[in-house]
């Protein structure tokens, strides 16, 4: 069985010193502090270790093949994004985090697959990098859930959409600058209540913006099941009947009509859950997702999908189908 993780992030294992570059703070850069180890520093600030398995190609593929896996998707770590940069500054980023990628892909073709990344904040520049992104062999974008705090239904990243569509490009939405997060620190609430509804966010706000009728074309992953929108679709559903007036301003279409319309992953950590999102997706829109290295993902890979009780075409849509299809990719670059 054919087996993609179609969520991993990665990162090049030296950063530039864009803060001292640009002349101005927020970027990240790495303390390589110890052999195979480096600390994540915003500016002075730490934010997270990380080790090799964040950064080389031929450590992570031992890893993940213990766990049956033979295909990565990999993207950068929606802290290097820099949505806030300067538009030519956030090109610079981009460019650099996707030719490490792209250069990923080349090393290792029936390893990995590459999503690139964007300075959404300037649509002219992204629409430029998108056209180089194709032509460095990547095959999509992955995109915060929110841009600097503005929701993805805005018109002003409609020739995003368009030039994704035109390209052929997936996209894969992740969640990040959670709201409310300096409210709720404690807890890693952030990481477990703010991420899902982020993703929720986004789903709604392409949803109501009619961004699924503007651009039908479009293939568009959300990340970790979709957060909390499959679970509380009902209420969405039910706020969308009731106060029209206040919902379906700019798109007259039920909510619940475009499920199974675009693609979540399957980290859910419950196959309860998991059956679900089948159930109310489909199994051709669920795929395998594990957000590795990080632990908040599902490291093991996909073993609680096997433990699940599935019949076997679900499980392969899941590992393998459904990724495809959302990339547009054929089986045989693999085998």
């Amino acid at each position: 069985m054919l087996k993609i993780d179609m969520h991993t992030h990665i990162m090049p294992k030296n950063l530039p010193r864009w803060a001292d570059k640009f002349g101005y703070d927020g970027f990240i850069h790495l303390d390589h502090h110890r052999e195979g180890y480096a600390n994540m520093m915003q500016g002075e600030k730490f934010f997270r270790e990380i080790n090799e398995n964040c950064w080389d190609g031929a450590v992570r593929i031992k890893e993940y093949q213990q766990h049956e896996t033979q295909v990565q998707v990999v993207c950068t770590i929606p802290v290097l994004f820099a949505y806030f940069a300067k538009p030519k500054d956030g090109l610079e980023v981009a460019q650099f985090l996707n030719d490490d990628i792209a250069n990923l892909v080349a090393k290792y073709p029936k390893n990995y697959v590459g999503l690139g990344t964007i300075p959404m904040q300037d649509p002219e520049l992204a629409v430029q990098e998108l056209h180089r992104i194709k032509e460095i062999g990547l095959v999509g974008i992955q995109i915060g859930s929110n841009v600097d705090n503005k929701n993805l239904n805005e018109p002003e990243f409609y020739p995003i959409w368009e030039a994704c569509e035109k390209l052929g490009l997936a996209i894969f939405v992740h969640p990040w600058n959670m709201m409310g997060k300096k409210h709720m620190e404690k807890y890693w609430l952030p990481w477990l209540v703010g991420m899902p509804a982020e993703t929720a966010r986004a789903i709604s706000s392409m949803i109501f913006g009619g961004i699924f009728e503007k651009f039908p074309k479009l293939r568009v992953n959300f990340g970790h099941a979709g957060g909390s929108f499959l679970a509380t679709i009902g209420r969405i559903e039910h706020g969308f009947n009731c106060r029209p007036d206040l919902v379906a301003v700019d798109n007259p279409i039920n909510p619940k009509d475009y499920l199974g319309k675009f693609w979540v992953d399957c980290i859910t950590h419950d196959p309860r859950m998991l059956k679900y999102v089948l159930e109310v997706q489909g199994s051709n829109r669920v795929t395998l997702g594990s957000d590795y290295p990080f632990p908040l993902g599902d490291l093991e890979i996909g073993k609680f999908v096997t433990e699940a009780g599935l019949e076997k075409p679900v499980v392969d849509d899941i590992f393998c189908n459904s990724t495809l299809e959302w990339l547009n990719l054929d089986k045989k670059l693999f085998l």
